[in-house]
């Protein structure tokens, strides 16, 4: 076994944030390889955020963001299980990490479990159809709808989205992860994402007409 030495320890504890003795039974149990010794703590880590997701979050922040020169605004509510953790700066970061992945990513809903039965419906006819349009034979439609739902809830659903600022990890990834660190359980309850002119008419300005009305004053 290589020895584990304090430098070691020092640097894998600046590369995860665990603990002192974390770091060096990870070590151990890796022989030394630093890369590996990150992989065991994150593995040991998520298998410990795993335990703590059914805790209650009755604690937390709402964050706002706005962006374009205040042509986006978003309101996002986070949760964590303490007063402690609300004020701790890396889950204030994650939870404006959250906002402005609402602001970028434009989801429409925090998980799947809340898309609406008669959205998923009327999606999954969509698809179909569009299936069926390219020809495709009846047989494998089924599994081109399904496919294709998957891919609509990873851009509709906020958890399912790759994260903006590291697109190799979900936004669910990321806060497993950050439960693991923090070591409380952290839920995205809500969010409000509004856009300068969503849903108005604009009226169209028919140019040529307007300028013949000019001339014929």
């Amino acid at each position: 076994m290589a020895e584990v030495t304090a430098k070691m320890v020092k640097e894998l504890r600046e590369r995860t944030g665990a603990g002192m003795m974390d770091c060096k039974k990870a070590l151990q149990e890796t022989n030394g390889d630093i890369d590996k010794a990150v992989d065991y703590l994150r593995e040991k880590g998520l298998s410990k955020a795993a335990k703590k997701a059914g805790r209650v979050t009755a604690e937390g922040l709402v964050e706002s963001y706005i962006h374009g020169n205040g042509r986006i605004g978003v309101l996002v509510e986070v949760n964590c299980e303490t007063d402690f953790v609300a004020k701790n700066e890396e889950f204030k970061q994650l939870v404006k990490d959250i906002a402005m992945q609402v602001a970028a990513a434009r989801p429409e809903y925090v998980r799947r479990e809340e898309v609406p039965e008669e959205v998923i419906a009327k999606e999954k006819e969509v698809l179909k159809a569009q299936a069926l349009n390219e020809g495709k034979p009846e047989h494998i439609v089924e599994k081109m709808v399904e496919g294709r739902l998957e891919k609509y809830f990873k851009e509709v659903c906020l958890l399912e989205q790759p994260f903006i600022k590291n697109p190799d990890v979900t936004v669910q990834q990321l806060v497993t992860e950050k439960i693991a660190k923090i070591g409380e359980n952290i839920s995205i309850r809500r969010f409000t994402r509004y856009e300068l002119g969503e849903g108005i008419e604009k009226k169209q300005e028919d140019f040529a007409e307007e300028v013949m009305s000019q001339i014929n004053k």
